[in-house]
């Protein structure tokens, strides 16, 4: 009564293969220093989907950084994130002078990469650099004693967001 098809298989393969798929991920992921939970806030924006999340950017980070907490920047100049979210580091980096480190790791351009991964390697952050590279706009807070990662944010202009992750960082120095 029904004659089984040859086509049809390789159609609905091939068919599902043409089909995008786009993930809705918060743009600002927080971890608990106290309890390693991953939270969000609520805004969120579609993004493809980073596989790297993780708790930890593979160890202590290099002695210079100790004592202070450590603020990443994965920037390129070509970077429209980057652009709207430079007034919030630049307000960052005055009023947390002394009391954080700020380093930028630079991905414009296959030179500024080989720079930013011997910097990056120098620092404790080499792991990290290699899984994160291709994500311009995000900024990482890191405690340097363990490389635990505080929080996270991609195209974050809120101030309060990052100021809240410093303050509690540095008042459990």
């Amino acid at each position: 009564m029904f004659q089984k098809s040859t086509s049809f298989w390789p159609g609905l393969y091939l068919l599902s293969l043409a089909i995008p798929v786009t993930l809705t991920i918060p743009s600002t992921l927080n971890v608990s220093a106290s309890t390693g939970m991953l939270t969000s806030q609520s805004q969120t924006s579609s993004y493809t989907a980073n596989a790297y999340i993780a708790g930890n950017v593979g160890g202590a980070l290099a002695k210079e950084l100790q004592g202070k907490p450590v603020v990443v920047d994965i920037y390129a100049s070509w970077c429209s994130k980057c652009k709207n979210i430079a007034p919030t580091l630049s307000q960052l980096k005055k009023q947390y002078q002394g009391k954080a480190h700020f380093i930028v790791l630079d991905v414009t351009n296959k030179t500024k990469v080989s720079e930013s991964e011997v910097k990056a390697k120098k620092l404790g952050l080499g792991e990290f650099l290699a899984k994160n590279k291709s994500q311009t706009g995000s900024v990482t807070i890191i405690s340097p004693g363990n490389g635990k990662i505080l929080a996270e944010y991609r195209n974050n202009t809120n101030l309060s967001d990052y100021t809240s992750v410093l303050n509690s960082a540095i008042s459990q120095r």
